[in-house]
């Protein structure tokens, strides 16, 4: 019975030996960093990768990629110092489904917590008090570079058309 109460003191010594040298030291964790946004993953100069258009009544899908010089399309969606999203420049000589300049913004700065589609809002002034129009992002730029939005044509609420573009970055 000595030799297990002798036991249970050296072990109760090591134990207390222990926490007192670790409870001194203090864990550094880093520095604070802001978390990424999806407006500092999506800008940049993109081009057109594939283009397709889906019929909304039926589900088909047309590859418009080789026609009507689709293939000239360029976006660059530029940010300022601190990534919040700032302007958008489209060029090239395909056909101008969307407005070719002005503002954007992302409708929520990070990824929707309930599944959602992420939505980059286009605006035709500076104030963003005129939308332009509204892409829904498909694919968001991580491991793989690509960056994947639908523009959807409604009429009275109801969509029938949508154009599905896929990009990759501008290599220069």
């Amino acid at each position: 019975m000595k030799a297990l109460k002798s036991l249970y003191a050296l072990l109760l010594l090591s134990l207390m030996t222990g926490v007192f040298f670790t409870a001194c030291n203090d864990t550094d964790d880093g520095s604070y960093v802001a978390p990424i946004t999806l407006g500092e993953k999506i800008q940049g100069k993109w081009t057109l990768k594939s283009i397709r258009q889906v019929d909304e009544t039926n589900g088909q899908a047309l590859d418009l990629t080789g026609k009507f010089n689709f293939t000239s399309f360029t976006i660059d969606l530029k940010v300022d110092a601190d990534n919040v999203p700032t302007s958008f420049n489209i060029e090239g000589s395909a056909p101008a489904l969307l407005p070719t300049t002005g503002t954007w913004n992302m409708e929520k700065p990070f990824t929707n917590a309930d599944g959602t589609a992420s939505k980059i809002l286009l605006y035709s002034d500076a104030s963003q008090s005129k939308k332009a129009g509204e892409l829904t992002v498909t694919a968001t730029p991580g491991a793989n570079r690509v960056l994947e939005f639908k523009m959807t044509r409604k009429v009275k609420g109801q969509p029938f058309v949508s154009y599905v573009y896929n990009l990759v970055p501008v290599t220069e």
